[in-house]
């Protein structure tokens, strides 16, 4: 069954009358994910936002590869002041921020296996919201950076599971419901905050270095969405986190 959704690739308007079959069997596992609206255009080294320029800590050099030694590029920040209130300080109190290299001449994606976690040509991190603490870099230093974007708002959607995290949760699904939820466009694609992952290959939470235990979904990044970048075949990347220790966070992908 793991090729199942290459059956239901085109979507079309589902019965109501379907979903209701599917709906009570997997009720219990929705969950809120937030969708960003964005802003083309430079803001505060602060704010929510798709690249550009990050807050740093005082003293340290800007985050580079662990190959090419340059600059990685900044993916996501996210201030924890500026998400919804009813998920404020859910990662920690603070700024997230993912970084990735994107040097594509010294190849770095593949040379680093950067699609699995804890690679050397990614970062995330959790950092400090004390401006003391902090400084504003004067200029990007990467080459060839994406145009920045501010996150400006969060719209709230309901999110399930796909069919193979529901069977690992103990809810099996007929083809007819599994295409249903395809339909519904469940889980979510596209960028997003919290909700389940849309997972590409399988299902593939990292494990924490200190606990070991499963980590959970921070912030989803496609393919071309708000960044001009594609994780390889049109892949998707997750940020995910320990729960128990929020220091520890990574940014993995996976591809068809």
């Amino acid at each position: 069954m793991t090729k199942i959704f290459d059956i239901f690739k085109n979507k079309s308007d589902t019965p109501p009358e379907l979903w209701s079959e599917v709906e009570p069997l997997v009720a219990p596992y929705k969950k809120e994910t937030w969708v960003p609206a964005t802003t083309k255009g430079s803001t505060s080294y602060l704010a929510s936002k798709f690249s550009g320029i990050p807050a740093l800590l005082k003293g340290e050099e800007w985050p580079c590869c662990g190959s090419c030694k340059k600059p990685m590029q900044l993916f996501v920040q996210l201030n924890s002041n500026n998400l919804p209130d009813s998920v404020k300080g859910i990662f920690g109190d603070g700024l997230l921020q993912a970084f990735y290299c994107t040097n594509s001449e010294d190849e770095c994606d593949e040379i680093c296996e950067s699609y699995f976690p804890f690679s050397k040509a990614t970062s995330a991190r959790l950092i400090s919201l004390d401006e003391s603490e902090l400084v504003e870099h004067t200029g990007n230093l990467v080459e060839e950076t994406f145009p920045e974007k501010q996150i400006t708002d969060w719209e709230a959607q309901d999110d399930y599971p796909n069919w193979e995290e529901l069977e690992d949760l103990g809810v099996k699904l007929t083809e007819e419901h599994v295409s249903v939820m395809r339909e519904m466009g469940f889980p979510r694609e596209k960028d997003k905050l919290l909700g389940w992952p849309n997972w590409i290959q399988g299902v593939e939470y990292p494990s924490c270095p200190e606990c070991n235990k499963a980590m959970k979904l921070v912030f989803q990044i496609d393919s071309e969405d708000n960044l001009p970048f594609m994780f390889g075949d049109a892949g998707c990347a997750h940020i995910t986190q320990c729960e128990e220790h929020k220091e520890q966070l990574t940014i993995a992908w996976a591809c068809g």
